[in-house]
């Protein structure tokens, strides 16, 4: 009697991904909406002059949000065996726009120096998450703007 196929050990059992993914993509999705809408007020806050963006709590939050964000992306990519660099340069291009949207997003909140500065890389920050999950739910580089 032959024995039914195996996946690779690196890759997850099917059973398992039917089972996990429902979860998980849902939960990715909420941590998204979740994180921009905090970053948002914050950068409201900012613009405002409010003190309560910058608290321990509202830093500290964002980072626990941001983590558990991370984690079910990386296990969405674990799920669906996606690698950003081979193939998938979808996922590649959303990851660079991470990386552009943190850093758009420290400018936003701390390090410009002037409220216009700050406004500005607010308004590059929230057009660049944007444009993220365009990519996303279009699964191509181009987002929305896909053919």
């Amino acid at each position: 009697m032959a024995r039914p196929l195996r996946p690779p050990p690196d890759m997850p059992l099917p059973e398992f991904v039917a089972t996990l993914y429902p979860w998980v993509r849902p939960a990715h999705i909420g941590l998204v909406c979740i994180s921009v809408a905090l970053f948002a007020a914050r950068g409201l806050g900012v613009l405002a002059g409010r003190d309560w963006p910058m608290t321990a709590w509202a830093r500290h939050g964002s980072a626990l949000i941001d983590t558990a964000l991370l984690a079910t992306g990386a296990t969405l990519w674990w799920l669906l065996r996606l690698n950003p660099l081979q193939g998938d340069g979808w996922l590649g291009l959303k990851l660079l726009l991470l990386v552009f949207y943190i850093g758009l997003g420290s400018l936003a909140l701390k390090r410009a120096s002037t409220r216009a500065g700050k406004a500005g890389f607010f308004a590059a920050a929230l057009a660049c998450v944007g444009f993220m999950a365009s990519i996303a739910v279009a699964r191509h580089p181009l987002g929305g703007l896909a053919p």
